[in-house]
Formats: structure tokens, C-alpha cells, sequence
């Protein structure tokens, strides 16, 4: 169970909401880290009082540095500042919820200083998979999923005796804003329509992914890195509602779900108290107010990024990093107006097929790959 914390990402959607779960436990905050955001991190440091924080772009590290220098936080900067933030001797867990593959080396370096890892950057294991959980299993390190849908696998795991008796995971997906929508129907959707999350508040980024489902093929990765798994045993069904989190099957057709109200704070406390439960933040779940819980198959056609990323995982290498940073690059441009929203599966799909030096698992093979699927989607713009 943690009591001294860095929270990497702390001005986020994530970052937030485990600091409302320190509130709660009393947790000590060693290191805060964010990337542009001064003003939520100065109220952060004033009310947490952590050791050191660090900002990943330098000029907010200096306007950060001005801001507390009445207080006894040190103040780092860039990634080498987060990277030192995420490897303190003084703290036993590293909560890194940084979005991208900006989380991949400060997990890596955690790890090397034998911190616990609680995992809300999938990121880390779609682009470093293989890298990551080899060192942390040298390290004899755990990590534990924050996100909601592995977090509920993770619990349901719980009640295993032996890995064989795992018939398949299933991943439940909400669908995004735009369930239910024909490709005809999508060309011309708009970023402020895809920012619309029917269930859960999130940053731009993740929100984008999720209305593309790119989130879930994603997730797909992950799972497959985090529960030793083959992908194609790995299923996705809809589910529009979120009160179910996510499922396993066993191998004698027994089904055993994870359910409650669409808060992040149970996953991430559970991250932070395994294997002990707490009473959470969060809202009772009454079944009786969701009457109706419903499933579908996902349209992997009009939604092609799910498929996209079982074929990199399946092909295995650095396609699953490839695929990872194409659709950063996509989504960003798509955000920017630059792009409409069909053509980020297309230049996911364009870079897994064009990208050169595919296998390698070394950190600087795992960026180059990624710096590669970005320079061919900004070869599409151009």
C-alpha cells in the first residue's frame, strides 16, 4: 500500500482526482509534475507541499519557480525534471498519469529506482510493452492498472487459482459520442463534437481517442502487456451505460464483472491501497437506478482503429509504438482543425504500413519508431 507519492500528470483529469484520494488517505505528496498548466499546480503545491515539482516545458518551470519561490518546493524543469521527480528515494509509488509516450521514461526510470508503479499512462506499455514489464519484473516491481477498465480486470483476476483457468478478457467500451454513426455520417463531424464524452470527463486527448475508439485498441495493447495475454483473447464489447467496467471469462464459460458509477477514484485508490479496500470518495452504486444495461458489437468497420491496433500487437515489435505515435500525431492535428476525424485511422493504417525499422526493444529504438510514425502523418498534411 503507498503513503509517500509523486503524482506525474498532477494538472490533469487524472492527476486531480488521485490528489482528491490523498485528501481521503492522507497519503504524503513528495513530487508533483505537469507540463504547461502553472496556475493548478501552484494551488497544488500551496495546499500539498511536496518536496520538489517539475514542469516538462522549461519557460513554465521558470514562471512556476517565481510563482512558489515563497515556499520550500525545488523546482525542476523539462523531462529531465520529471524523469529526477519520478526516481526520489523518498517516495515508494509513482502515480504517473502523463499523457502519451511523454509517460514512457519517467516510468522506465521509476521502475530502476524500485518505485511501485500505478499506471494511468497506457502509453507506456503500448509503445514499451516488452521493455517495461521486463525491467519491472527484474526489479521485482509491481504495476497496477489505474485505468478503469484494467483496474476491473485486475479485480475480477482476484478470484484465479491458476492463469490457465483465463478463457478471454473483455474489454467494455462506451461507444464514444458518435455510437451508432455511419462513416457517411462522420466526415464532417467537428472537434467539439468529438470532445462530448457521453459518460466520463477527460482530457481532449483521451476524449478524442475514445470517440475514434482508438482508446480501446489501445487498451487492447495494454492488456495484452499487463495480463500476459494473447490478443485475440482479448474481447470488446460496448456497453453505453460504464456501470460495468470491464469482464473475464473462464475457461468453464463463467463470467465475473467489476462494477460501479463512472469515477475514476476507485480505480486509482485501489491502485494505491492493493491489495486493502477502503471506503472511497466515491457515490454508492443502486443497480435500481440503471435498469437497462446494454451491449453491443463494436463496429470495427466504421471504427477501424480497434482493428489497427490488434494488428500491431499481433504483428508484435515496434508496430504497436508505430501505431501509438501515428495517432498521436493524427489526433493532435485533428484538434488543431488540420485533419477531419475518418483520416486519423487512415494515417494510423498509412504509417503501420510505411514505417522502416520495425523490430528493436531498446528506449532510443522505441522513440525513434515513434519520432518515424509522426514524421509520415506530417508527410500526409504537407
Amino acid at each position: 500500500m503507498a503513503q509517500k507519492l509523486t503524482i506525474l500528470g498532477s494538472t490533469g483529469s487524472i492527476g486531480t482526482q488521485a490528489l482528491d484520494v490523498v485528501t481521503k488517505r492522507g497519503y504524503e505528496v513528495v513530487a508533483l509534475t505537469a507540463s504547461t498548466n502553472v496556475g493548478v499546480i501552484e494551488k497544488q503545491i500551496r495546499q500539498y507541499r511536496p518536496k520538489f515539482a517539475a514542469m516538462a516545458d522549461e519557460k513554465s518551470a521558470a514562471e512556476l519557480k517565481l510563482a512558489v519561490a515563497d515556499t520550500d518546493t525545488e523546482v525542476l524543469s523539462g523531462m529531465e525534471g520529471v524523469c529526477e521527480c519520478a526516481s526520489l528515494n523518498e517516495a515508494d509509488t509513482v502515480l504517473n498519469s502523463v499523457v502519451g509516450i511523454a509517460g514512457l521514461r519517467p516510468t522506465l526510470c521509476a521502475i530502476e529506482q524500485g518505485k511501485n508503479i500505478a499506471l494511468a499512462n497506457k502509453e507506456t506499455l503500448v509503445a514499451g510493452g516488452e521493455l517495461v514489464m521486463g525491467r519491472a519484473k527484474e526489479k521485482g516491481v509491481a504495476i497496477l492498472p489505474v485505468d478503469s477498465e484494467h483496474s476491473a480486470i485486475f479485480q475480477c483476476l482476484q478470484g484465479m487459482n491458476k492463469k490457465d483457468e483465463l478463457k478471454s478478457i473483455i474489454l467494455t467500451a462506451s461507444g464514444g459520442p458518435f455510437f451508432g454513426k455511419t462513416r457517411d455520417e462522420l466526415k464532417a463531424v467537428t472537434v467539439a463534437q468529438a470532445l462530448k464524452h457521453p459518460n466520463w470527463s477527460m482530457g481532449a486527448k483521451i476524449t478524442v481517442d475514445s470517440a475514434t475508439m482508438m482508446n480501446k485498441g489501445l487498451e487492447l495493447i495494454e492488456a495484452v502487456w499487463l495480463f500476459d495475454i494473447a490478443p485475440d483473447k482479448v474481447d470488446i464489447v460496448v456497453h453505453r451505460e460504464s456501470i460495468i467496467h470491464s469482464l473475464i471469462e473462464y475457461n468453464d464459460n463463467s463470467v465475473i464483472a467489476q462494477l460501479g458509477v463512472p469515477d475514476m477514484r476507485i480505480p486509482i485508490q485501489y491502485a494505491l491501497t492493493y491489495p486493502e479496500r477502503f471506503e472511497s470518495p466515491v457515490e454508492k452504486l443502486n443497480l435500481w437506478e440503471h435498469p437497462n444495461l446494454t451491449f453491443f458489437k463494436p463496429d470495427y468497420d466504421t471504427f477501424r482503429c480497434i482493428n489497427l491496433c490488434r494488428e500491431a500487437i499481433t504483428r508484435g515489435g515496434l508496430y504497436p509504438c508505430i501505431a501509438n505515435g501515428a495517432n498521436e500525431m493524427a489526433n493532435e492535428l485533428f484538434r488543431a482543425g488540420k485533419i477531419g476525424f475518418l483520416e486519423i485511422a487512415d494515417m494510423v493504417s498509412f504509417a503501420m504500413e510505411k514505417a522502416e525499422n520495425t523490430v528493436g526493444g531498446s528506449l532510443e529504438a522505441i522513440l525513434a519508431a515513434d519520432e518515424n510514425a509522426r514524421d509520415l502523418v506530417r508527410s500526409c498534411v504537407k
